[in-house]
């Protein structure tokens, strides 16, 4: 339960540490945690060949979600975060799940989701200013 918390405190901080920078393309930033976060798990595999070519793999797939989002429509990056989200939860069904840091799993759906969730938001809210 504590991974959770700190997961959704985790995004909402980074939510609003976003909006506070105004200056900032929401888009790339959240395109860049999103490919970035991928990523995360190719660095806590590197150690077993098997487990490295599965996240390299899922790390280049929610890369190209990051491309989509930014490029084309800003649900194609909120639909990557809740896949990834889900991404979080199923790891442990491969091969050496041990290998990513206890409850990573819950903290990473978490703060996935609650951005997720955040992109829908803002995405509905840009297109009613259309």
């Amino acid at each position: 339960m504590t991974a959770i918390i700190i997961g959704i405190s985790s995004g909402l901080l980074i939510i609003v540490l976003i909006g506070i920078l105004k200056h900032l393309d929401k888009k790339i930033v959240y395109g860049l945690i999103l490919s970035g976060i991928g990523f995360l798990y190719v660095g806590y595999t590197w150690t077993d060949i098997s487990s490295l070519v599965i996240t390299a793999l899922q790390a280049i797939f929610f890369l190209f979600f990051a491309y989509y989002g930014v490029t084309r429509n800003l649900y194609f990056m909120a639909a990557g975060y809740f896949l990834h989200g889900l991404w979080d939860l199923a790891y442990d069904l491969f091969p050496l799940p041990n290998l990513i840091p206890p409850h990573y799993d819950l903290f990473c759906l978490s703060i996935d989701f609650t951005m997720g969730i955040y992109l829908v938001i803002l995405k509905l809210r840009l297109a009613k200013q259309e």
